[in-house]
């Protein structure tokens, strides 16, 4: 990298400092630190959606894949998360906002105390945090591999730099820092990736390369699934990023929460979906094009990286990585400032009871300090990530395969469908889950694969989710929960509170 590389690079991450600075200014209590206080615009809130959903391992682990597999990554990894957004968007987003504006929660879990009751809560509450660390964790290992090709800073350094900056930006800033920031890295990333894509097709065949690059390649980048990641992968992937990223995700969920209303929860989705059906294809076509620019690469994951030091100069480098680099930060950051909420508004008050007496400016301090310790625990995790197998390992596999039995519960929870399934349920679903993945992770895996090697990845990824389900449903049926105020609940988030007001109000009677 150049020095005019370094100087873009230490210019964002001056100016994510000073969102983060200036959104201080909009933080009062823990509702504006966490939920923005119910004011974020549909169109702000399904931006950071979207930008929130992936990080810089985009493009490392997805890349190599692309680099291997070819056109089928773009099927699983954003088309399959499009119609899973936009499924969500339409089922679950109104649901989160309206929480919210009845309920006054802060935080994805502070409902399950009345939906369930608080040892379920806790559990789901304790589980998904430490599932959380990891994931964050495998984004930091992302963002220092890349830095590690473009500068050969060392992983631990990479871990560091990026983690400072966020450390600073999140704490101070909140939620209002953080989906800011995403608006700022999408206008970065619509440059950077815009400018990778010119760059990738000046040097082949111009626009033609669109179609003719396949024709270069081996016939099986071309096809849209691939012996690994099979129709059965996609349609499993499909269902899990369902429950995902319609809340299973911590912090996507809060996107919802933030929302003014339901309909404005809606329309944010369905935004955010339109992004990932479209967007991720720019940024991938120079992925499925590295085989030609980088025929001889040793590690499929630098490929991205690769390119924009071979092609791009002086300026631009730095602008790509600066996009990357707030990608992951963008995020961590969200989950950062979720988890907190979690920690703050429902683990605190129950292992530590004083916590309840604590003033608006107390709670809004814990907030702030929570959210500074998950960031250095996932950051310690991120040194130590090859050996949980790696980047794609931990995303692909550890969190698709545990995001599940963590959702289902969580989400389902809020249908009146499943109003029956109790605390039962959703303990018994949560078990049953990460039993089915501890078995296919480590004493079923190698007996699968010996039996057909293509279905490893569809199984660990799909097993812990259907099992979680089923068991959920069969025990909400034989053992069925009746409660009335969870079914209040439920029940009453079927509409805006406005709109039944709108409804009740008696029409005016003309004049005589």
């Amino acid at each position: 990298m150049s020095t005019l590389d370094w100087l873009v690079m230490s210019a964002y991450s001056l100016v994510i400092i000073a969102i983060g600075v200036w959104s201080r200014r909009r933080i009062h209590d823990t509702a504006d630190f966490f939920t923005a206080g119910g004011k974020l615009p549909w169109w702000l809130s399904g931006i950071s959606h979207h930008m929130s959903g992936y990080s810089a391992s985009f493009f490392v682990a997805v890349a190599a894949v692309a680099y291997s597999e070819g056109f089928s990554t773009y099927i699983w990894t954003a088309l399959a998360v499009g119609v899973a957004v936009l499924t969500g968007s339409l089922l679950f987003a109104p649901r989160w906002a309206r929480l919210r504006m009845r309920f006054g929660v802060q935080s994805p879990l502070e409902y399950l105390a009345i939906r369930y009751n608080v040892p379920t809560q806790q559990i789901l509450a304790y589980s998904g945090g430490l599932l959380k660390i990891v994931d964050v964790g495998a984004k930091w290992a992302a963002t220092a591999i890349l830095l590690y090709v473009f500068a050969g800073i060392p992983l631990e350094w990479g871990v560091l730099a990026t983690g400072a900056v966020t450390l600073v930006y999140c704490t101070i800033g909140g939620i209002w820092a953080d989906v800011l920031n995403d608006a700022a890295q999408f206008a970065i990333q619509l440059i950077a990736g815009t400018v990778m894509l010119v760059a990738v097709l000046m040097h082949l065949d111009g626009f033609s390369t669109l179609w003719t690059m396949w024709e270069r390649l081996p016939d099986s980048h071309s096809r849209p699934f691939s012996e690994q990641y099979t129709v059965t992968f996609v349609v499993a992937y499909t269902i899990v990023q369902t429950l995902a990223y319609s809340g299973g995700t911590w912090n996507l969920a809060q996107r919802f929460i933030s929302s003014p209303d339901g309909a404005s929860a809606r329309r944010s989705g369905i935004f955010s979906a339109v992004l990932y059906v479209t967007w991720p294809l720019i940024l991938l076509i120079p992925m499925f094009a590295a085989p030609l620019l980088l025929p001889d690469l040793g590690n499929p994951e630098h490929s991205y990286a690769q390119l924009a030091l071979t092609l791009l100069p002086p300026g631009l480098v730095g602008l790509v990585l600066a996009g990357l680099f707030a990608q992951t930060m963008s995020v961590t950051g969200s989950d950062a400032n979720t988890v907190a909420a979690v920690v703050t508004r429902d683990v605190l008050p129950v292992v530590f009871r004083r916590s309840r007496e604590f003033t608006s400016k107390g709670q809004l301090v814990t907030g702030r300090v929570v959210t500074f310790a998950f960031i250095a625990l996932s950051m310690a995790i991120a040194i130590s990530a090859e050996s949980l197998g790696g980047v794609l390992g931990i995303i692909v596999l550890w969190f698709s395969a545990l995001i599940g039995p963590i959702a289902i519960p969580m989400l389902f929870g809020l249908l009146p469908l499943f109003r029956r399934c109790g605390p039962s349920a959703a303990l018994a679903g949560w078990a049953a889950g990460l039993v089915t993945f501890g078995l296919n992770r480590y004493v079923l895996g190698d007996w699968v694969a010996s039996l057909n090697p293509n279905l490893t990845t569809t199984i660990t990824v799909a097993g812990p989710i259907a099992v979680s389900f089923v068991v959920f449903v069969l025990v909400g049926f034989l053992r069925p929960w009746r409660d009335a105020e969870s079914a209040a609940l439920v029940s009453s988030l079927g509409s805006d509170p406005e709109a039944e007001r709108r409804d009740e109000e008696p029409e005016p009677v003309p004049a005589a």
